[in-house]
């Protein structure tokens, strides 16, 4: 068993050393190489270990590099119907697909195992989700409301202009918790840095960029270029959970669906642009979305946004 220490988590693999050791190498390759995020390079590491130790089991004693190349698809297979018996979720499932590819390319470029069976092993079918986003009201009050959460000032403006910020630029909570101080909107653009280290430029509303300066005028920490732009109640960097957090309370507080979360304010950018005329194509952008396929998600949202209000309106529909 190898326990790997990496930016302060530790994972348990069931391997030998010499897999051990590629191990380490890979995961040092995710972070300074494919610049993964530390929940990324967590996410890899307990999907690789789960594999591991299935692995422990099905050939009887802990895996070593040797053992990796002589896998048949029929084994990658047996893992699959083992996770699924288990309970775990497709999307789990078919996470941790991508993850043994991922590792398998790295020991093949390394010249460490060559093993072409993950590659004929179908990913589970994932059935499509539809974004659950809020209606223009909702959305509104859950920005303005977010600025009565707190006694402090700085901290009730801190959150308009994050709450703001994913819902007037369309952000993942994580690329938005990811901007410094020197990332701040100067004009009427942002660049931002997303999923695959792919950036993009998003447009900025002037309302956006004012409570974003309101908010970094009566925050109380220093604005150095490097530090985080939204940062918690010690100056550190915001964490996620308390974003999530507030989100929960102002469920509560205006009675949203448990479908309103941080990231729901990013559905509702891109749903409240589809409704005004926004084509696919510019929506995709200003997401940062790698395939259209994924964009087009939200036209099923607005058809049944158009199927309510022909339900209510039309004079036949009754």
């Amino acid at each position: 068993m190898v326990a790997q220490t990496l930016k302060d988590s530790v994972i348990h693999f069931a391997a030998r050393p010499d897999l051990g050791a590629a191990i380490t190498d890979w995961r040092r390759w995710l972070e300074s190489e494919r610049r993964a995020s530390r929940h990324t390079a967590d996410a890899y590491g307990r999907d690789l270990s789960a594999f591991l130790s299935f692995l422990t089991g099905h050939i009887g004693g802990e895996a070593s590099l040797k053992d990796l190349g002589s896998l048949k698809t029929a084994d990658f297979r047996s893992y699959l119907a083992h996770r699924a018996n288990s309970g775990v979720a497709r999307s789990s499932i078919a996470r941790g697909m991508s993850t043994l590819r991922n590792f398998f390319r790295f020991l093949d470029r390394s010249d460490l195992v060559h093993n072409p069976a993950v590659k004929a092993v179908k990913t589970p079918r994932l059935p499509q989700t539809v974004p659950k986003a809020l209606d223009e009201d909702d959305a509104l009050a859950a920005i303005t409301s977010a600025g009565e959460m707190y006694d402090e000032p700085w901290l009730s403006a801190r959150d308009t202009a994050l709450f703001l910020m994913l819902y007037g630029c369309g952000l993942r909570i994580g690329e938005a918790l990811s901007l410094t101080c020197g990332d701040a909107p100067k004009s009427d653009t942002l660049r931002v840095m997303g999923k695959g280290q792919k950036e993009r430029i998003v447009p900025v509303l002037p309302v956006v960029r004012e409570a974003i300066d309101a908010y970094r005028k009566l925050c109380p920490f220093a604005a150095e270029s490097e530090a985080p732009l939204f940062v918690g109640k010690r100056g550190k960097a915001l964490n996620p959970g308390v974003v999530q957090r507030q989100v929960r309370r102002l469920r509560a507080m205006l009675g949203l669906a448990p479908t309103a979360t941080p990231h729901a304010l990013r559905h509702s950018f891109a749903t409240h642009l589809l409704a005004k005329g926004g084509d696919l194509r510019t929506i995709q952008e200003l997401l940062g979305h790698a395939s259209l396929s994924t964009t087009q998600r939200y036209t099923v949202v607005d058809a049944a946004r158009l199927g309510k209000v022909y339900n209510s309106a039309h004079p036949r529909a009754r």
